[in-house]
């Protein structure tokens, strides 16, 4: 015989209570949630932390050794220079807001004061018979060219007239500073020659021959140099 789970009495009129069914859908997708989010969360282990950055691939050639050359300058100063070239480009009978440009470029570089051991011969080493002293010419030291730093220069200001800005916005050429950049050089070259890169190489070059000499038991050196163009001039 069935078993009698409650003996209780229904109020008059009542009608007897249904039990609430869950949807079948609710079940199912609760059971999907339960399932996904483990699941979710070992899938983000795997992805790296920005899944949509920008990947740089380098197919760059490997250099190729072109030529060599051996040095025979003994480079003995090196001198850094700093110039503002402030250059302006006018057109005639016409205001600069109209047509014209001018143009601020702050300049670095460096020049190297050096000297040429490759000219020497025999007799530019004079030794005594006891190999105690030594008288050594050299050429005078020379200036190699000014070199302008990129990361150290750039233009300050451009000022441009209004024909220049329509130019630019309708050609696709872009601005060419080489004749600013190659009259900062010269400005830079004609520092390095005004200033003591030249005594400072000799100073330089006399101190690094007199210790090689020394170490090679010659106590008394004597460098001696030429006497330079420039000041010859």
């Amino acid at each position: 015989m069935p078993t009698l789970l409650s003996s209780r009495p229904l109020p008059a009129g009542a009608a007897p209570r249904r039990r609430r069914r869950v949807p079948l859908r609710l079940v199912a997708a609760g059971v999907g949630v339960a399932v996904l989010v483990p699941v979710g969360a070992k899938v983000a282990g795997w992805l790296p932390e920005d899944p949509f950055g920008q990947d740089v691939v380098d197919r760059s050639t490997t250099p190729l050794l072109l030529a060599l050359e051996d040095l025979h300058e003994y480079h003995a100063a090196t001198g850094t220079f700093q110039v503002v070239v402030d250059r302006e480009t006018d057109t005639r009978y016409v205001p600069s807001a109209i047509s014209g440009e001018r143009v601020q470029l702050l300049a670095t570089g460096t020049a190297d004061a050096y000297v040429d051991f490759g000219a020497l011969d025999d007799g530019a080493v004079t030794l005594s018979e006891d190999g105690t002293s030594a008288t050594i010419e050299l050429p005078a030291p020379r200036l190699d060219e000014a070199r302008i730093d990129p990361r150290e220069s750039r233009v300050l200001d451009r000022d441009r007239g209004l024909v220049e800005r329509i130019g630019d916005a309708v050609g696709d050429d872009p601005v060419d500073d080489s004749a600013l950049y190659a009259l900062a050089e010269d400005r830079l070259a004609a520092a390095a020659a005004d200033s003591d890169l030249r005594e400072r190489a000799e100073d330089n070059t006399r101190t690094m021959l007199t210790g090689l000499a020394r170490s090679l038991g010659v106590d008394d050196v004597e460098v001696v140099f030429e006497e330079s163009a420039d000041s010859a001039g």
